[in-house]
């Protein structure tokens, strides 16, 4: 019984975790038309001299976690707080589906 309990509170645990809900990539193409004019086509770096983050490919999770925490205010960028403040929860995994689609 003590080898199963600790099993037991890890498994209620992860119950309660919050499951990151899948977007939809359709509704999020619509929706990062405004992150376009920094991050370019294809969310690559507009220039080699303006320094953004390629967002192309990148793991949902941290596009969700980026876009939480600039709505949040926790993480520092005045027009990404701006966008991010806008945004459903919904809106950010359907923005994070669209952008890690691409590679």
């Amino acid at each position: 019984m003590k080898k199963i309990a600790p099993l037991f509170v890890i498994l209620l645990a992860m119950q309660a975790m919050p499951v990151l809900a899948e977007g939809d990539p359709q509704k999020g193409r619509q929706l990062v038309e405004t992150c376009l004019g920094c991050h370019a086509g294809k969310l690559a770096n507009a220039s080699p001299n303006y320094h953004v983050p390629k967002l192309g490919g990148q793991h949902p999770e941290y596009i969700i976690a980026a876009l939480q925490a600039y709505r949040a205010e926790q993480r520092w960028h005045p027009t990404m707080q701006a966008n991010a403040a806008q945004l459903s929860d919904a809106d950010i995994a359907d923005i994070a589906a669209y952008i890690s689609s691409f590679k």
